[in-house]
């Protein structure tokens, strides 16, 4: 079952932070037409306010423009909310090499200020992004909560700080929260441009401007590419999880794994396009293999991806062959 038959209280109000970004967005627009009341905070440093506009005429959706290192915008912006789910952070292990004191700022402040807030105004569930990038150096695929190993990056530090302020939370003050390990999400309003841009969209736009992509390292690094819909619907099922389930982190992927040169030349079929690759030197701070097991997902928060990479994908390519 995916995300369309989920359902909540009629009067649930949902706070969504980094609610103009990729999933931020995403997570408005359907539980906007679900019917249910939400709010977006972003301080549209990386989201887009394009990418909510379209909500903003509707009479169950506000827009909140706020930063989420000032503890009272937080406060206002969570005052009788029932659920967060908080995506607000700064994606991009490179940047977070060059930029690691704005990643302690906003992934790990901001997310604590939001926790807080939560706490004080008496948020039911609080759901936030976590990342596969927590695992390290840890060579066991697939990649098992609990197995973590040497994080690589302020990036993914920031993550697993996150993790533990969210089993403190749960353990010292009753706030359930749920840390979600995202792997590699892909789909629809993943923004293409910058140097900073996820793999899959970049190549897809870099493809069909007919310019020659770069892959960083061999192309034999592997991930879990995850398609958008999964992760709306492992946002809303961690909201109705169990209480004991709470102040812990879940793998959120598709349960497989994709090589990167791989998926390369499956985009250049898609777009009927024969560009060979140009390869650099593989980047710092970057897991080489991602895979996620699952199982805990699916026994506590009843995860069940509908989407595999191939159906992904698919939806995928077609939005940005429509909107690029």
């Amino acid at each position: 079952m995916g995300y369309q038959d989920i359902t909540f209280e009629k009067d649930s109000i949902f706070l969504i932070g980094g609610g103009a970004g990729f999933i931020g967005s995403n997570l408005c627009e359907a539980l906007v037409n679900k019917g249910y009341t939400v709010r977006c905070l972003d301080d549209l440093s990386t989201g887009k306010y394009e990418n909510i506009e379209p909500l903003t005429k509707k009479e169950n959706f506000t827009f909140i423009k706020g930063d989420i290192r000032d503890l009272d915008t937080c406060k206002k912006a969570s005052e009788g909310v029932t659920y967060v789910m908080n995506q607000a952070a700064w994606g991009s292990v490179p940047r977070s090499i060059e930029m690691p004191l704005l990643y302690e700022e906003i992934n790990i402040r901001g997310t604590l200020n939001m926790m807080e807030a939560a706490r004080q105004n008496g948020v039911r569930k609080f759901v936030y992004a976590s990342s596969s990038s927590v695992y390290g150096d840890h060579p066991a695929l697939p990649k098992k909560e609990g197995q973590e190993g040497k994080v690589l990056s302020p990036y993914a530090l920031t993550k697993k700080v996150d993790e533990e302020y969210g089993r403190l939370y749960k353990e010292l003050y009753g706030l359930d929260t749920y840390g979600l390990r995202y792997f590699n999400v892909f789909g629809r309003r993943q923004d293409p441009e910058g140097m900073y841009a996820a793999v899959i969209p970049k190549f897809i736009r870099q493809l069909m401007n007919d310019e020659v992509p770069t892959i960083h390292g061999d192309g034999r690094q592997s991930r879990d590419f995850t398609y958008i819909d999964n992760v709306i619907e492992a946002n809303m099922k961690a909201c109705l999880a169990s209480s004991d389930a709470a102040g812990q982190a879940f793998n959120i992927g598709a349960g497989g794994r994709e090589f990167l040169i791989d998926i390369y030349y499956d985009l250049c079929e898609a777009l009927d396009k024969k560009v060979e690759p140009h390869f650099g030197p593989a980047r710092k701070g970057d897991i080489r293999d991602s895979n996620a097991d699952i199982t805990k997902a699916r026994e506590l928060l009843g995860y069940d991806p509908e989407y595999d990479f191939k159906k992904g994908i698919e939806l995928a390519i077609d939005w940005y062959k429509a909107n690029l």
